[in-house]
């Protein structure tokens, strides 16, 4: 008996919709970055990126858990003298909620030549309305 090996043409990709009001952050970015990488699919392959396609609205209304609302920083070096930068997660929640599940979801999926490829299938928006309506119809 061989092992299945599916073809980069047998790839189906499923759009999923899901909403983020009033669920906490790692548990939602969990869920998300399993259907981007493909892992409830039977034809999962981890070397293959056989993923869906996930679009998350109301981002805004995202919780999370203890008093992460008030300690978390978010953190980065432009790689230049004086580059380093600190945002706290309430101001992060105010101007671009969308990034804080993008950063969460990125941190979730594995570092590999594959993560760019995902993270494009994964679109963010705050509030109800999106441009992919007609997909779920």
């Amino acid at each position: 008996m061989k092992t299945y090996q599916p073809k980069q043409k047998e790839i189906k990709r499923d759009w999923h919709l899901v909403d983020a009001k009033d669920q906490v952050l790692g548990r939602l970015s969990t869920k998300v970055a399993i259907l981007l990488m493909g892992k409830q699919k039977t034809t999962y392959s981890a070397h293959m990126d056989s993923g869906d396609i996930v679009v998350i609205v109301n981002a805004e209304k995202v919780v999370t858990t203890g008093k992460k609302s008030l300690n978390k920083v978010y953190r980065s070096h432009s790689g230049y003298p004086g580059g380093f930068k600190e945002v706290t997660f309430e101001k992060m929640a105010k101007e671009h909620p969308n990034r804080i599940i993008e950063f969460a979801v990125n941190g979730m999926l594995p570092d590999n030549r594959l993560k760019a490829d995902r993270m494009a299938r994964l679109f963010v928006f705050k509030g109800e309305k999106h441009k992919y309506e007609s997909k779920f119809k």
